[in-house]
């Protein structure tokens, strides 16, 4: 059975469940260990080898799904915060991506092969080496493969929300997913647990989403017993400086790539398309259309409930403590 990062006991996540609180109970034991953070940032650990190991994951599942990856780094990361030392060498680093993508890609039934993981040339590993890393790798981790992650608690903080339309829910999900996938990378947020990632990221979607209703959602996570309030704007906060940096990258990057050569190249490319294609793109702006015309009425509906929300009101509190494991 393929493994599913949003349900990976494969259980019923109902609010009344008492599943759901054995989720809650062990997420901490597929965490990385408590003073990685801190070894990371005070450069006992040298950082390249975490930056360039998910820089080789990234390329080796560019053509995949990106939960793959995520469990690939979720992987990587769980097991470098198990070792004293490791030596900063390309090929143990590449070794290193190459087995815990061959890992993830095993859990989840994905169609690989070894030889398709190192088509990028250079140093090649025969299937052996690549078997002993991944014992190394299953050791270090327990053999808890079916990892807890942030996914695994979506659909129950979602359960929370007075949303009874599915585009909206789906709308909600979906953009909180990509939060959380572009904030994985920032170290910061190691110390968190998944569930507090998760509700942040809803939290934060749901205020890009639905500004005028976020204060109500942000009421439901607040209220839920298995959140704590404080961690959980301290993780919003360090999750919106991760999230917005990269915007700023992103903007400068197409900022500086932006001439009038390129805008006609791209415009004459365009209209040479396919006509599935420009179908499959009118039907897209159409569902987009129709999510964001549901979020304003529903904005619009709602707006004698709204409050403000004020994330920065304490600083003190929402500035993250590394001495304790966050909860």
């Amino acid at each position: 059975m393929e493994f599913d990062l949003e349900n990976p006991l494969t259980i019923s996540l109902d609010i009344h469940s008492d599943s759901v609180t054995s989720l809650f109970s062990i997420e901490s034991d597929h965490m990385p260990s408590e003073n990685y953070f801190q070894t990371l940032q005070a450069g006992d650990f040298d950082i390249s080898i975490r930056r360039e190991a998910i820089a080789s994951i990234s390329q080796l599942c560019c053509n995949s799904d990106k939960f793959l990856s995520y469990l690939a780094v979720n992987y990587l990361d769980r097991f470098l915060s198990c070792q004293e030392k490791l030596q900063p060498k390309p090929w143990i680093i590449k070794l290193l991506a190459i087995s815990c993508v061959s890992l993830a890609a095993k859990m989840k039934k994905t169609d690989f092969s070894v030889l398709d993981l190192q088509s990028d040339g250079g140093i090649i590993f025969d299937t052996r080496t690549i078997e002993r890393m991944e014992f190394l790798i299953l050791g270090a981790l327990n053999w808890r493969m079916r990892s807890i992650t942030p996914f695994s608690f979506i659909l129950f903080f979602i359960s929370l929300f007075k949303l009874e339309d599915p585009p909206l829910r789906q709308a909600l999900k979906a953009r909180a997913t990509q939060i959380i996938f572009k904030a994985q990378n920032d170290m910061k947020l190691l110390v968190f647990k998944p569930s507090i990632i998760a509700a942040s990221g809803l939290l934060f979607a749901s205020h890009e989403l639905f500004p005028m209703q976020s204060p109500c959602f942000k009421k439901a996570l607040s209220n839920c017993s298995y959140v704590n309030k404080v961690t959980l704007l301290q993780c919003y906060n360090c999750m919106q400086e991760s999230v917005v940096d990269e915007y700023d990258s992103v903007l400068e990057m197409v900022s500086s790539s932006v001439t009038p050569a390129n805008v006609l190249d791209q415009t004459f490319s365009s209209s040479a398309e396919s006509g599935r294609t420009t179908v499959t793109s009118i039907t897209t702006l159409k569902l987009e259309r129709d999510i964001k015309r549901k979020i304003s009425d529903y904005c619009k509906d709602h707006q004698d409930r709204v409050v403000q929300i004020n994330f920065s009101s304490d600083p003190e509190l929402l500035k993250p403590s590394y001495n304790d494991r966050a909860h």
